[in-house]
């Protein structure tokens, strides 16, 4: 039974919305024993290794000079700085919000391909931009109660959104390039190069973790990077980026059910207002104007003349 690429696509793409999804409530219990840098290091470098296992496996070269540079800003941006912010931010605030909060990113996807590849910017898109924005705002205003820490959490997880996006639109035309396991699997050694400043902090926090925390992080490293992360490459390579970073609008409603199952988190009225505010900004985005109908035109042709008898 052959299968379309479409369905393909979509199958990818669906396993990486929940793979993400739980992402977030375990960078949220593994960042109560390891720091920021430290977790995203650790994460990494177990990516690394599956994603390295699997590449000499299929007998994976390495990839072609052309696609470099994007695997390279997407590598540092994406997969380094990413998650290094994002669990930085995670300790500040809860998974749920975190996840509200980043989900601008399908945005900034949309900006910087109008920015830098010339797509169309409509005007539905500035006015989802705008709401979506508002939205963001509301949750930082609604954790400000908790301290200037939660209102640092949540710009560290708009840098994380930034970052998200950037990496990206810089990772599309490298998928033109290489496959979407070399890109996904050079990224993240990118990634974990530009975390080895966390190395010492990656020993001492393991020395004293509990094994609960630390097997979160393998999974983390396994699952929502090295599948997670390939199956995207995978389906951004058969779609359009924006297309892509729509699929990651359930990420939040995964997420605040994942943590309050796991983590009993449930972010608080004023916070779910926000986060509606960004989904109904992506909305606007995304929506078509409606097209009216056309009367039909009339018929002008002339009426037929009767014969005349010759």
């Amino acid at each position: 039974m052959n299968v379309s690429p479409s369905r393909l696509a979509a199958g990818a793409a669906t396993v990486t919305v929940v793979l993400w999804a739980s992402a977030f409530v375990s960078i949220r219990s593994a960042g109560a024993a390891y720091s920021p840098g430290a977790l995203a290091l650790g994460r990494l470098l177990s990516g690394a290794l599956a994603l390295g296992l699997i590449c000499l496996v299929r007998r994976e070269g390495r990839p072609p000079r052309t696609a470099w540079r994007g695997i390279a800003i997407s590598g540092l941006l994406w997969f380094g700085f990413y998650m290094v912010a994002l669990n930085w931010g995670e300790q500040q605030v809860d998974a749920g919000t975190a996840a509200l909060v980043v989900n601008i990113g399908p945005l900034l996807i949309a900006l910087l391909g109008a920015r830098l590849l010339g797509d169309p910017m409509p005007p539905r898109l500035l006015a989802g931009m705008a709401v979506s924005f508002a939205g963001a705002v509301t949750v930082g205003l609604s954790m400000s109660g908790a301290g200037g820490a939660s209102v640092l959490g949540v710009v560290l997880c708009l840098l994380a959104a930034v970052a998200y996006a950037a990496g990206v639109v810089a990772q599309k035309p490298a998928l033109g390039r290489a496959s979407a396991l070399q890109v996904t699997t050079f990224g993240c050694l990118v990634g974990a190069v530009a975390c080895l400043p966390f190395a010492g902090e990656l020993v001492s926090d393991a020395a004293d973790a509990p094994v609960s925390a630390t097997l979160n992080m393998v999974y983390l490293g396994v699952f929502p990077t090295a599948l997670a992360f390939t199956t995207w490459a995978y389906a951004l390579s058969r779609t359009t980026a924006s297309r892509m970073g729509a699929t990651t609008y359930a990420v939040p409603a995964l997420v605040v059910l994942m943590s309050w199952l796991a983590l009993g988190e449930v972010p608080g009225p004023v916070t779910l207002a926000g986060g509606v505010l960004c989904l109904a900004g992506v909305a606007v985005s995304r929506s078509r104007p409606r097209v009216p109908r056309t009367a039909a035109a009339p018929d002008t042709r002339p009426e037929p003349q009767p014969e005349r008898a010759s």
